[in-house]
């Protein structure tokens, strides 16, 4: 339908592969963020798509079909829980945070920096909780469901669309290094502009040589 209606964009998705990546304009897509949930009959999956100008989400929809939410944005133009205004919550400390990750279950080579960031990151906020699908779990950061967010090997179609969402709700995200490369790097963090900012230095000091952003 995609490639119908826009036949100069390109395509970048998680069950079909990448065709026009050199376009200006690119859909990213996962059909089902969280098969492993889905599979088990555990409530927490999603349908992520982004669309992209220049490497940059511009447009996006996240629909989780269990609860009938629909998380929407616009850059620009703020961000959407069913029609109405969502932004991210008011917390500035991360000891009262509620903060969202998810485990390495594909690559462990950096298994042992994530579980140093882990515990750290346990000590330090109310509490973790990984539901299993990150574009939910960054939708949950622009409503104020949680306050934060980091997970590390993502691909482009777990983030895009959640990214946005935050950003658009008033929240900060960036790679480990601080800056924007997320989608290349596959490592995020996000959350309230405090919360962020006391997340991001406890992750960095965990980085090694193979996590550098």
């Amino acid at each position: 339908v995609l490639r119908e209606a826009y036949p100069g964009h390109g395509i970048l998705a998680e069950e079909s592969g990448e065709s026009g990546a050199e376009s200006e304009f690119v859909w990213i897509i996962d059909p089902l963020d969280g098969t492993t949930n889905f599979i088990h009959g555990f409530p927490q999956y999603a349908i992520s798509i982004a669309l992209t100008k220049n490497g940059v989400p511009e447009h996006c929809v996240v629909y989780n079909p269990v609860n009938n939410e629909l998380f929407t944005a616009t850059r620009g133009s703020g961000a959407y829980l069913n029609d109405r205004r969502i932004r991210v919550s008011r917390r500035v400390r991360l000891a009262d945070a509620l903060v969202g990750t998810g485990f390495p279950y594909r690559e462990f080579g950096n298994i042992d920096a994530y579980l140093a960031m882990f515990r750290e990151l346990t000590q330090k906020t109310a509490g973790i909780r990984r539901p299993g699908a990150a574009a939910l779990d960054l939708a949950y950061v622009a409503a104020g469901r949680l306050d934060g967010f980091w997970e590390m090997g993502l691909s482009p179609w777990d983030m895009a669309a959640g990214v946005l969402l935050v950003q658009e709700a008033g929240g900060l995200v960036s790679d480990f290094a601080g800056e924007g490369n997320f989608l290349t790097t596959g490592n995020v963090v996000a959350g309230t502009p405090k919360v962020f900012a006391q997340m991001l230095p406890i992750i960095q000091s965990y980085r090694t040589d193979s996590i550098q952003s």
